[in-house]
């Protein structure tokens, strides 16, 4: 993976917090324009169920989806130092999730009746509602407990580990570099008593 591309295969609210790597010159983000916020929502696009539908994302749809991904990260980070979220914090992801709550829209189909979750109002307000309530259910269930930072020196990206032995956030970014860095150290130290 490259600093460009998102990392994904985590629950989606920490894909969404995944958006954020660092990189040589601090944090890069990777939903900065709306064309890379379409981006990545055609990555997600399973899981968000096709709430962008076709709709094409503009500037002014940056901003709500920015600050759920600010909320749910402080929230982790709060939670990964042992520490109780803000209130302020777990209210704003809430209210996200009021300002374009899920409705179930029934219909019947020939055979039986169907239901379709639509949302109204603006697309970011939408992603924003469907995101916080991904955080809801990420930071709600028990999981939770497992959660931690990716252990290379650079990195901040989180997950949640499958196995209790997992210490990167990726196997081919940060572990092959952990690897190739402790095996460099190991030659050097070799290299350096035969001196």
């Amino acid at each position: 993976m490259s600093g460009n591309e998102p990392l994904t295969g985590e629950p989606l609210a920490l894909d969404l917090v995944n958006t954020r790597p660092a990189d040589g010159d601090g944090r890069t983000d990777l939903l900065d324009t709306p064309r890379r916020l379409a981006a990545w929502l055609a990555l997600e696009d399973d899981r968000l169920r096709g709430e962008a539908g076709d709709a094409v994302p503009a500037e002014s749809d940056l901003a709500p989806v920015h600050a759920v991904r600010a909320r749910t990260e402080a929230v982790l980070h709060s939670l990964l130092r042992g520490a109780q979220p803000r209130e302020a914090d777990l209210r704003a992801l809430t209210e996200a999730q009021g300002a374009a709550p899920a409705v179930r829209e029934l219909a019947w189909d020939g055979s039986a009746v169907t239901a379709t979750v639509r949302r109204s109002g603006p697309l970011g307000v939408r992603l924003a509602a469907r995101l916080a309530e991904a955080a809801a259910d990420l930071l709600t269930d028990p999981a939770i407990s497992r959660l931690k930072r990716c252990e290379a020196d650079d990195c901040v990206m989180l997950f949640l580990p499958a196995h209790p032995r997992r210490r990167w956030c990726s196997a081919g970014r940060c572990g092959n570099r952990a690897r190739v860095a402790r095996h460099y150290q190991r030659h050097k130290q070799a290299t350096d008593r035969k001196r």
